[in-house]
């Protein structure tokens, strides 16, 4: 007759495939179920439109991402990485919008471009409380310039405004490159609010040259995560997948939304912004 089952093997065995979870949760190495994969896309689509209507897509796939199982810095990486496709999308909807605006498109996207990397640096060499401290006050000065651009535009009207914003604007572009590279929710709220101030132009084609100058920071940050992080690439693919979709329905939405709309709409979602980060 043979004695008593040993259970030891069994908890030995459970110890072994908890300790490969774990190191893989830290790799990034996380398995999606077919409904984390679902819900990943979908986020993507609505960070997509939100992107490209006025910015902070970013709140929305960040913590879908980290309820996945992503780590905090895989997951900010990877969401970088997904959501370019779903930028690129949406600045192609916005074409229209984008057209006698090449001249500004080459001043200001080396500023974007510097920013991105100096940003994507940044989140791999300092603790994430480092920066995070100053993002809600940064996205509150924006909110309040959009706010205020209706009024600042008619005690600017007398003066003469740099047709592509002066050197204030690339400075300010650069600045919220970082940001973008770092972390990039409400990149775009915060590049709305300089434009506004700093340059005589229809919110719409101001949302149109912001979508180029945020598709092409998270592109840069996004090569270099390539090479310096752990990238998790099936977060990537189908975060592209959804952003893509979204970018174009939230083309055809914000081009209709009448300027006191759009400008309202990203007042909420800087408002938004500032409080996930906040509370999170």
């Amino acid at each position: 007759m043979s004695g008593p089952v040993s259970w030891e093997p069994h908890r030995d065995t459970r110890r072994r495939v908890l300790a490969s979870l774990t190191k893989c949760a830290e790799r990034g190495d996380v398995v999606v179920t077919t409904l984390e994969a679902v819900l990943v896309v979908l986020a993507g689509v609505l960070a997509g439109g939100i992107n490209t209507v006025v910015g902070s897509g970013t709140l929305i796939t960040f913590p879908v991402l980290l309820a996945v199982g992503f780590p905090p810095v895989t997951a900010n990486v990877s969401n970088s990485l997904g959501l370019v496709p779903g930028s690129f999308s949406g600045a192609i909807g916005y074409r229209r919008e984008l057209v006698g605006q090449g001249p500004r498109v080459k001043r200001l996207l080396p500023a974007s471009l510097l920013g991105g990397v100096l940003g994507a640096v940044l989140l791999i060499k300092l603790p994430e409380d480092a920066f995070a401290a100053i993002v809600p006050v940064l996205i509150a000065i924006a909110l309040v310039l959009v706010v205020l651009q209706p009024w600042l535009n008619r005690k600017l009207a007398e003066r003469e405004r740099h047709e592509h914003g002066g050197v204030a604007l690339w400075v300010g572009v650069f600045l919220a490159g970082i940001y973008g590279g770092y972390f990039g929710a409400a990149q775009g709220v915060l590049v709305m609010g300089l434009m506004g101030v700093l340059m005589s132009e229809h919110i719409q084609r101001m949302n149109a040259l912001k979508n180029v100058l945020t598709a092409f920071v998270n592109l840069i940050a996004g090569v270099l995560f390539i090479f310096i992080a752990d990238v998790a690439w099936d977060a990537v693919l189908l975060l592209a997948l959804g952003s893509v979709v979204g970018g174009q329905i939230g083309a055809k939405v914000g081009r209709r939304l009448p300027p006191v709309v759009l400008r309202a709409v990203i007042v909420l979602v800087g408002a938004v912004a500032i409080v996930q980060i906040l509370t999170r």
